[in-house]
């Protein structure tokens, strides 16, 4: 096989997101062993010798490797499920994994509607003999598990309508605690809960408007290092924002497995829905489009099927 275009092809199959099954097949499958050594020889970050000069996998790369090969198989399989088993599964897994991961509870309790999430809500009582509401309170400590407990029994009023008086007052109650954060913790304070769990989308981007005027920020950008309210306020304010930037951020190679997630629940959870917009805001945000940095990024059947999803509008 020595250095040729075939060893490049194998490399790169390896690499990024996914695998490239086709490349796989067509080449490891059909090398004789001093090829097949070669290709050891020549990937180094994927192989090693031991102190024996026994040539053999690197664990840590196959147990990645691993994840990767898994991507196609656990992308198919959130697509097919009913949206609300979906959202209840992906719920569970946030709450196993810990904190790190809280944010994607947020992200499912502030951008379904409120039959979606109420759905949601359904579907995790018939798959785990639990609510969402008591697993929130009873694995989530400190001042978060309020929020989120908030967040996730939410039935928010999807009309138009809009007091813009009542939004202007919220908007400097807002404000007003954003900008004492020396005398209290803004995701302890009871009215910052209330108003982020109970009111309505338009009634919050109509907020969040006047609180620009108000502070001359956005109020995201007043929240500083506190990433759960931040988050909270992206998804529920700007959600197309929110979502391309965990598209940008899950497509870089330098981040970890479970930021890298964030792909996958992106496209299947939305390509039914907002796909559309969310594609013109990446392209916005990164002067470049959202598929073109998939065919980039990703690899083999995983590429294909996010491509298809990503081009359904």
């Amino acid at each position: 096989m020595a250095f040729t275009d075939e060893l490049n092809t194998l490399n790169n199959a390896f690499s990024g997101l996914g695998v490239d099954e086709k490349s796989l097949i067509s080449i490891l499958g059909n090398s004789h062993p001093e090829e097949r050594k070669c290709f050891r020889k020549g990937t180094p970050h994927l192989f090693k010798e031991d102190e024996r000069l026994f040539e053999r996998w690197n664990d840590e790369r196959v147990r990645l490797l691993k994840h990767e090969f898994m991507r196609f198989k656990n992308a198919v399989v959130l697509w097919a499920m009913h949206p609300w088993e979906r959202d209840a599964r992906l719920l569970k897994e946030a709450l196993k994994k810990g904190i790190e991961v809280h944010g994607v509870i947020v992200e499912i309790a502030c951008t379904r509607s409120s039959e979606e999430l109420l759905g949601a809500r359904k579907a995790y009582h018939s798959l785990f003999d639990h609510s969402i509401e008591e697993d929130v309170a009873s694995h989530i400590d400190g001042p978060e598990s309020k929020l989120l407990v908030a967040l996730v029994s939410a039935y928010r009023y999807e009309g138009a309508k809009v007091n813009d008086v009542t939004a202007k007052s919220e908007a400097q109650t807002l404000s007003h605690v954003l900008k004492n954060t020396d005398n209290t913790n803004p995701i302890e304070d009871d009215e910052v809960i209330r108003i982020l769990s109970t009111r309505s989308k338009a009634h919050l981007q109509v907020v969040y408007k006047h609180y620009k005027e108000i502070s001359g920020n956005n109020m995201d950008e007043d929240l500083g290092a506190d990433l759960m309210l931040k988050e909270t306020v992206q998804c529920l304010c700007t959600p197309h924002t929110y979502f391309s930037k965990v598209l940008e951020v899950a497509l870089r190679n330098d981040v970890d497995k479970n930021t890298k997630k964030g792909l996958t629940r992106v496209i299947v959870t939305r390509a039914d829905t907002d796909m559309k917009q969310i594609k013109e805001e990446y392209q916005n945000q990164y002067g470049v489009s959202l598929s073109s940095k998939i065919e980039k990024t990703a690899n083999g059947n995983y590429k294909d099927f996010l491509l298809t999803l990503v081009a359904r509008t």
